[in-house]
């Protein structure tokens, strides 16, 4: 009864990293970098952040790889556990 719960969490959270990917992607970018306004962080503590774009981009694509290597392995694992279980079953039956 609770399995169906979990599933659509993470179903959830699956589909709403994507569209937040996807918002990411699509957003448009500023011409200018004079019209960029400091964030509030900045403004507080008067530090302005100096990672690039690039940077940003770099440090995301590799998070989203290690996420994706993650979740690959995990299905691998999870696939291979169900496995198990199947064939424990099917022994139990047959004897």
């Amino acid at each position: 009864m609770r399995g169906w719960r979990i599933k659509f969490i993470f179903l959830l959270i699956v589909y709403f990293g994507g569209f937040a990917t996807a918002i990411y992607t699509l957003a448009p970018v500023p011409e200018n970098n004079a019209a960029r306004r400091p964030s509030l962080v900045a403004q507080v503590t008067g530090h302005e952040s100096r990672i690039t774009s690039q940077e940003f981009v770099k440090s995301f694509n590799s998070g989203i790889h290690k996420c994706i290597d993650f979740g690959k392995d995990t299905a691998w694992r999870t696939a291979k556990f169900i496995k198990q279980k199947i064939d424990q079953r099917q022994l139990r039956t047959d004897s």
